[in-house]
């Protein structure tokens, strides 16, 4: 599984907040995954090319979402950093798992990765003969329990890394990183064809 721009934003995020954001969030992602996955099983070839005319506009959506947060989380960061003043500090408002999961939910939806990887899985599952409905939905289960395991592990280990850096300094060091980390990933997906 891929570590991509939308997983640091996940980790950053749990580790800027608590376990139970994150699992939402991973949640989220997962749900997203689980639309796609059915998506390439209902639809196999026909999603590919319907996706392929839109596939450019989906990356530079995501993308520019991408910098955006990043730009946020710098931003958040230069107002908690070590030193600021109550005034700069400002309130910071609480993030709630439901929205955490509908903003994962998005970030993945928008992105055109995962709809290629599952269409091109099911292709390949069905060049090896037709499935049943039964196999279909197995596979498809397979890859939901897959997606969730893998999402959940990256808030897991969000919190951890959140607990280790509890510090001002230290949230204000991962803050920066990530937000570049991220600008960097949106970068990468935007120029990427």
């Amino acid at each position: 599984m891929p570590v991509g721009a939308v997983a640091v934003l996940m980790i950053n995020m749990t580790a800027r907040t608590s376990f139970r954001n994150g699992a939402a969030a991973a949640i989220g992602a997962a749900t997203a995954d689980a639309l796609y996955a059915v998506a390439a099983v209902i639809g196999g070839g026909a999603i590919a090319s319907t996706l392929a005319p839109v596939a450019d506009p989906l990356r530079w959506a995501a993308s520019v979402i991408l910098i955006a947060m990043a730009v946020r989380i710098a931003m958040q960061a230069m107002r908690h950093r070590p030193g600021a003043t109550e005034e700069e500090s400002g309130n910071e408002s609480e993030l709630r798992p439901f929205r955490a999961y509908l903003t994962f939910l998005g970030l993945t939806a928008l992105n055109p990765w995962p709809a290629i990887y599952f269409v091109a899985l099911v292709l390949g599952r069905q060049a090896q003969g037709n499935q049943t409905p039964w196999q279909a939905s197995a596979y498809v289960i397979s890859i939901v329990m897959a997606s969730a395991s893998w999402q959940l592990l990256l808030a897991g280990g969000g919190a951890v890394l959140g607990r280790f850096l509890t510090s001002q300094r230290g949230r204000f060091i991962t803050a920066i990183l990530s937000s570049l980390l991220i600008a960097g990933l949106a970068i990468s997906v935007a120029v990427t064809g």
